[in-house]
């Protein structure tokens, strides 16, 4: 449902009227200082307690799993909650929630409690608040923007996400590596303060209509997401290659993060240099997915660039020594995952957005989040699990080939042959507890 600002909104669909939209600059913004305060927590965390409580490849997959585990435990009820509240009063409480808890990691490290019990958290607090971010960004652009805008403006978004992963990444490896753990939360925390005050300034006022507050009606609006998800063949399609890519790729993260330091020999600094070119990538990519999907179809973009995106992790586990080569092909391979995951992640947000009614909007995200990062917590157990057992080259190739068959279910599903326009969507919200209506 447009908004009551609409009129005020330049109707060309053209980026540039995004740019003089306060309301986009200030979600921008405040999503760019937000994603680069949770990249920098992302990889502050497993570095201190890889390289600074010198935790096994076990321990290191519980800790990725623990700050992973509010996927599955909270996303859908986030998503009933998003649809209920202010996408603006979310989001701002996410940031300032976040702050706090990397602000008290600070606070415990200078007295000299910092451990991994504190770390797991630290790791879960800003994990379940990170949920509660990302689903209602996600929802806040439909209610922000044009549908004809969504791709722009989706673009934008996940740009900035992007120029994050550059900045993140670095500023997270050397911090960990170079500074003491509580500089390095306060100024991760700083960040989400940067973030809270920017979105603060989102003047627009969204209409929420009222809800009954029971937790029957909760359960029936989570069973409404779930069943709209579950009916819609797009959507299904990309809850499951979804599953498949983050499940693999949880489980390749945790042994990546133990192959860098401990078999090529990288430092902190070089671990956060080298995961950062997955930024200036992504950024390629968000470019890209401006252009490419409308002149050569949204289908063959997502199976060709998932093909190449999770196909080129494959040539990590190859990779011996910490010469400048191997850095200098490390780079390479993150700059290509980067641009090619980016590239899906753009175009198929666009295509969730245009499929989904308004009033959707949260619990669709959520049901997808759920789905696609609800095992993400056993992806990671699994990678330090077969890292202890099977080596750590070994269970690198293994989890890496295993991100392919988020491709393969793309390929052999309806996504495959979307043209070049955005689909829209051609069923209502199910009545509580109803049957469909066409």
């Amino acid at each position: 449902m447009p908004s009551a600002s609409d009129s005020a909104r330049s109707v060309a669909p053209s980026l540039p009227s995004l740019w003089r939209d306060s309301d986009f600059r200030s979600l921008w913004a405040g999503q760019t200082a937000s994603q680069l305060g949770e990249q920098a927590s992302l990889v502050i965390l497993p570095l201190l307690a890889v390289l600074t409580l010198n935790v096994g490849a076990g321990e290191l997959g519980v800790l990725r799993a623990v700050g992973q585990a509010p996927q599955l435990l909270l996303a859908l009820f986030v998503g009933v909650w998003v649809d209920r509240w202010r996408t603006r009063t979310v989001m701002v409480l996410a940031d300032l929630g976040r702050a706090v808890a990397l602000g008290a990691a600070a606070v415990v490290a200078l007295l000299g409690g910092l451990g991994l019990p504190v770390l797991l958290v630290i790791a879960f607090a800003v994990g379940a608040l990170s949920v509660f971010f990302d689903v209602a960004y996600q929802a806040s652009l439909i209610r922000l923007v044009r549908r004809e805008q969504l791709l722009q403006g989706n673009s934008a978004i996940e740009g900035s996400r992007s120029a994050a992963q550059v900045g993140g990444p670095a500023l997270g490896g050397a911090m960990a590596s170079l500074l003491s753990a509580p500089i390095a939360a306060v100024s991760s925390a700083l960040l989400f303060v940067v973030s809270f005050a920017s979105i603060a300034r989102i003047r627009h006022r969204e209409s929420i209509s009222p809800h009954p507050g029971n937790s029957r009606r909760i359960w029936r609006q989570i069973h409404n997401g779930l069943r709209f998800v579950a009916g819609d063949a797009l959507l299904r399609t990309v809850c499951l290659a979804s599953a498949a890519f983050q499940f693999s790729l949880a489980a390749t993260m945790t042994t990546y993060l133990i192959f860098l330091p401990r078999d090529l020999h990288l430092s902190g600094t070089a671990i956060g240099v080298a995961l950062a070119a997955t930024g200036p990538g992504a950024l390629a990519g968000s470019l890209l997915a401006a252009r490419l999907p409308g002149r050569l179809g949204y289908g063959p973009v997502l199976v060709a660039a998932a093909t190449i995106g999770d196909g080129v992790m494959l040539c990590v586990p190859a990779l011996h020594g910490g010469s400048m080569a191997t850095f200098s092909a490390l780079i390479a391979i993150n700059l290509v995952f980067g641009a090619f995951g980016q590239l899906v992640n753009v175009t198929i947000m666009a295509v969730r957005q245009a499929v989904t009614p308004d009033t959707l909007q949260g619990r669709v995200t959520a049901t997808i989040t759920f789905a696609g990062m609800g095992l993400t917590p056993v992806g990671s157990l699994l990678g330090g699990f077969l890292a202890q057992h099977w080596g750590v080259r070994t269970a690198l190739l293994v989890t890496a080939a295993g991100m392919l068959l988020s491709p393969v279910l793309m390929a052999l599903s309806p996504l495959a042959r979307l043209g070049r326009a955005l689909p829209c969507h051609t069923r209502r919200p199910p009545l509580p507890g109803g049957p469909w209506r066409a």
